[in-house]
């Protein structure tokens, strides 16, 4: 009797173990890209994997967050910034938070997350129209958004001197858990799931 037959895992499987290892969201075409690959690298047995389509992925996806959906393991697969990724049940927030809260954490001064709110509902906005708004200065702290990755550069107006056109990023999209701009939420909800999310520090 051969006891060498190698068991292969089933694709949920694969998609599970990559998205556990990913520190960010991942699309189904990455996700592919990933299975295929390996399927032509490894080859043999393996070999099958290489043939794995996109319906298959996002069956297989589907199956993984019906069995997480319906287990108690306080875990969800959720559709964030275009992709897909593990994160905990809502529910068990305000504990992962106690542990987390001691680690480094991302840290906003009240005129950055007021900044940041702008962009984010006017996008694409001109560092004028945020200056109009607040009433003052934002260059120093469109640089901070955009160090700590929550905003970049869009491209050129066409306005007189080609200004900056400033937009949210998908770290800002993956931060706050939603999947395209389409979801923000009122501007309660926003400074409720902002102050949960980000620790506003005293400077800029």
């Amino acid at each position: 009797m051969n006891n060498d037959v190698e068991i292969l895992p089933e694709i949920k499987q694969i998609i599970g173990s990559l998205l556990f290892a990913s520190k960010e969201p991942l699309g189904i075409a990455q996700i592919k890209k990933a299975i295929n690959e390996t399927g032509n690298i490894l080859d043999g047995v393996y070999k099958q994997y290489s043939k794995v389509n996109d319906q298959q992925i996002k069956d297989s996806i589907q199956l993984l967050e019906n069995e997480l959906a319906s287990s108690t393991m306080g875990i969800e697969l959720t559709k964030v910034a275009g992709g897909y990724r593990f994160q905990n049940n809502l529910l068990c927030g305000p504990f992962v938070r106690s542990l987390l809260e001691k680690n480094k954490t991302m840290k906003l001064s009240k005129p950055a997350l007021e900044t940041l709110a702008i962009i984010a509902y006017r996008q694409p906005c001109l560092r004028s129209e945020i200056e109009n708004v607040r009433g003052v200065s934002v260059d120093a702290v469109i640089r901070k958004l955009i160090e700590m990755q929550l905003v970049k550069v869009l491209k050129r107006s066409e306005l007189p001197g080609k200004p900056w056109l400033f937009g949210t990023t998908s770290r800002f999209l993956e931060h706050f858990g939603i999947n395209s701009i389409d979801e923000l939420p009122n501007s309660n909800e926003l400074k409720k799931i902002v102050s949960e999310n980000i620790k506003i520090g005293d400077q800029t």
